[in-house]
């Protein structure tokens, strides 16, 4: 079974050539990917990541409201009984790493992440998901 993947731009940040690469990356590794656009909401993520049953979420952040936005996302999804993994990836200083995992992100990819770290701890994360 492939694993299906969501990638989203939340908030207001227009950048989205690393989320686009990401997504490229995911969906050459034999990924299935839904990849959102720019601008969801945290519920608009969870609705959609639930609709298209995907085992990971991804998202990209490089505004700096990832304090913010990520929390909401796992939060959206735990209110929905959902126990999807979500992932963060951009500019996320690194004194902001554990704050994220203890808000229930699973994984902080920052710049110089690698395609194979990527690959490997999406797969990782869906398999954990799939129990």
């Amino acid at each position: 079974m492939s694993v299906r993947v969501l990638v989203a731009k939340v908030g207001l940040d227009g950048h989205d050539r690393g989320v686009k690469v990401v997504a490229r990356i995911l969906r050459d590794a034999g990924m299935e990917v839904v990849y959102t656009g720019l601008f969801q909401t945290p519920t608009s993520v969870a609705v959609s990541a639930i609709q298209e049953d995907v085992d990971v979420v991804g998202l990209s952040m490089l505004s700096g409201a990832h304090l913010t936005l990520a929390p909401l996302v796992v939060e959206e999804l735990r209110q929905r009984g959902s126990a999807i993994p979500v992932v963060v990836g951009g500019i996320v200083p690194g004194n902001d790493v554990d704050d994220l995992r203890a808000a229930g992100v699973a994984a902080v990819f920052g710049p110089g992440a690698s395609a194979d770290e990527i690959v490997a701890t999406v797969r990782d994360l869906a398999a954990d998901d799939r129990g």
